[in-house]
């Protein structure tokens, strides 16, 4: 089945940034990786998956990892679903690389971070950035996530970014919706919120969709609410953003890895424990996890 784009929808609504299932030994479980694809795509209606982000712990997974994650996901379910690599570091030879690989690997697209830690000027992230979209064929997702990046991507560098014919979309969790809504009106790009919260606030100034944490679990729900509010009922699209904000927020009450895993393990769908420098979740955590889960009725 061809995967429907378009320019507003590139890879569609609704996304999940999928966590990375690790065996009992701490290994890659491509097997598990394949069955949590499948889930998310088939039973809770995720138009497309991030593999590689930062949900997926790609910190403490290897490019061979990598690029053997991006295959199995791909195969089962890149017929009916867009596989969003994520390929950004702080290095912009090793991103090439890793999105060359990610090409190779059978992705319909790459996500690309701000580079963190060493906090380049703004010239250096359109430097960046437009030498990972050169290195391959794929569209680009840029992630605009300065809490973790320590920096910003500015208006004007996204108003710039925009012209590129590879550069399609932004993750935005910058929280910033004056700056977003003035590109999205000056640009082509799709903004995706990548704050499940602000979901709804970004539909309104013009966004796409959500590359979101809790949507492991929220996915069909999610969906409805963009649906609903691209169909002008902006009253369903309100009741579910207020049903479903425990959830939405709550999957942060930690790092979103471990309350996702944490809940997956609880609804029988265990994908392994998580790599240090995280840690497990504690039983106070998992049991305000359940009350979310609950009071958002999912």
């Amino acid at each position: 089945m061809a995967l429907v784009q378009d320019s507003r929808h590139p890879f569609g609504r609704v996304l999940t940034a999928m966590v990375t299932p690790f065996d009992i030994a701490g290994g890659l479980d491509l097997k598990a990786a394949q069955e949590l694809a499948t889930y998310l795509v088939d039973e809770q209606g995720n138009d497309g998956l991030v593999v590689n982000g930062t949900t997926g712990e790609s910190p403490t997974t290897s490019d061979l990892e990598k690029s053997e994650l991006v295959a199995a996901v791909a195969e089962a379910v890149g017929d009916r679903a867009h596989v969003i690599a994520g390929v950004g570091t702080f290095d912009t030879a090793h991103s090439i690389h890793l999105a060359q690989q990610a090409q190779k690997a059978g992705a319909h697209a790459t996500l690309v971070v701000t580079p963190y830690y060493s906090r380049p000027p703004q010239a250096g992230l359109l430097l960046h950035f437009r030498a990972v979209a050169d290195a391959c064929d794929l569209p680009v997702m840029l992630y605009d996530i300065p809490a973790r990046s320590a920096a910003a991507i500015a208006t004007e560098t996204l108003l710039s970014l925009a012209s590129h014919e590879r550069i399609v979309a932004v993750k935005d969790a910058k929280g910033d919706l004056n700056s977003s809504g003035r590109v999205m009106a000056e640009t082509d790009l799709a903004f995706y919120s990548g704050d499940d919260p602000l979901t709804l606030p970004m539909l309104a100034v013009g966004g796409s969709g959500v590359v979101g944490t809790s949507t492991h679990f929220t996915g069909r729900q999610t969906k409805q609410l963009v649906e609903a509010f691209e169909r002008g009922d902006v009253a369903t699209a309100l009741a579910l953003h207020q049903q479903l904000l425990p959830i939405y927020t709550g999957i942060f009450a930690t790092q979103g890895t471990i309350l996702v895993k944490a809940g997956l393990q609880l609804r029988g769908r265990g994908v392994g424990s998580v790599r240090p420098p995280l840690v497990e979740a504690t039983e106070h955590e998992i049991s305000h996890l359940l009350a979310d889960l609950e009071a958002s009725r999912v």
